[in-house]
């Protein structure tokens, strides 16, 4: 009989990644399939067994984009709702485990090579100190790490939904328009891949540009080719508001060990990025400026870092925090 494995998967708002955890912990037989494709989670991971000869599983642990509370998920932008336990009996396993996907980013970066991060500003992270993530995909996740006695272990929390705040005239002007259609306006309503077209439309209105609307993908590639001015304008306004975000972040957690993004945005700008007002904005804090000019910020180049996440969460589930539910041996 062939020798059980463990089953890790990412399921984000666009996105639903697997992998198997091999005998030596390496991640083997990565596949990535279209949420929009599937009508359940359960079906979208049948069909990913099926693909690699249905390998006898042992536990899995699937980093969910939602919040991990109760039997009922429901994932925050994409239409998947399940119940864990009957997952759990119609997976036929005796440990499954749930973590919020960002808890799964947060436990993978001490796992990252050099080679799997690009540096943006700052100095040497300190070893041992809190980290932070947050990245902009589908919607903007954040999470952080902390260090227990040499055990890294993540804080979860949901602050993509957060308020976003305005740094000069022309983003209050920004703000003030997405105020007339949303009584809230997070974060993530602006600053995410979902985001990207309601802000082109806002920055092209307070620009004074003529823009159709475009994708999110659109977008970005107007940016990059650098010969559509609204779409240009949209991406450094989505750099600089990001780097708001992020000192924010850097400010609450205390983040000297680093400060990494991830999501599938910010990895596709390039050198766009490095360029953008990002770094200004992260260090633009008033009195601590300079406290945030040493702490560096990092793009993950990693293409699935919560898989990696997610395997580390199931050798360490017996300390995992509160909102990591699982199901013990």
């Amino acid at each position: 009989m062939a020798t059980p494995v463990s089953l890790v998967a990412d399921i984000g708002g666009t996105n639903a990644r697997f992998a198997i955890v091999e005998a030596d912990g390496s991640l083997g037989a990565e596949t990535v399939l279209p949420v929009a494709d599937h009508a359940t989670p359960l079906a979208a991971i049948d069909v990913y067994l099926g693909g690699i000869g249905r390998p006898r599983l042992a536990a899995a642990a699937l980093a969910i984009a939602a919040p991990i509370d109760g039997d009922s998920i429901r994932l925050t932008n994409a239409g998947w709702t399940f119940e864990r336990s009957a997952m759990r009996a119609q997976l036929g396993l005796s440990r499954l485990l749930f973590l919020n996907d960002f808890a799964a980013q947060a436990l993978s970066l001490p796992q990252l090579a050099a080679s799997e991060l690009h540096q943006v500003g700052g100095s040497a992270a300190e070893p041992l100190a809190p980290k932070a993530v947050l990245g902009p995909g589908t919607g903007l996740g954040m999470a952080g790490l902390i260090n227990d006695q040499g055990r890294w272990l993540p804080l979860i929390g949901e602050g993509g939904h957060c308020s976003l705040a305005s740094a000069d005239a022309r983003e209050a002007a920004i703000l003030a328009l997405a105020w007339r259609e949303f009584p809230h306006v997070s974060a993530e309503r602006l600053v995410s891949g979902s985001g990207l077209p309601l802000l082109h439309r806002l920055v092209a209105a307070v620009d004074g540009l003529v823009a159709e609307p475009l994708t999110a993908a659109q977008i970005v590639a107007g940016a990059l080719a650098g010969n559509d001015r609204a779409c240009v304008a949209t991406v450094e306004t989505f750099c600089a508001l990001l780097g708001g975000i992020a000192g924010d972040l850097a400010l609450t957690l205390g983040a000297r060990g680093g400060v990494y993004i991830g999501g599938g945005v910010v990895p596709r700008l390039g050198e766009l990025f490095d360029r953008s007002a990002f770094r200004r904005r992260f260090e633009a804090k008033g009195r601590f400026a300079a406290y945030l000019a040493a702490i560096p910020a990092y793009v993950i180049l990693c293409p699935a870092p919560a898989l990696r996440g997610a395997a580390q969460a199931l050798s360490i589930a017996g300390a995992l925090p509160y909102g990591m539910k699982g199901e013990p041996l």
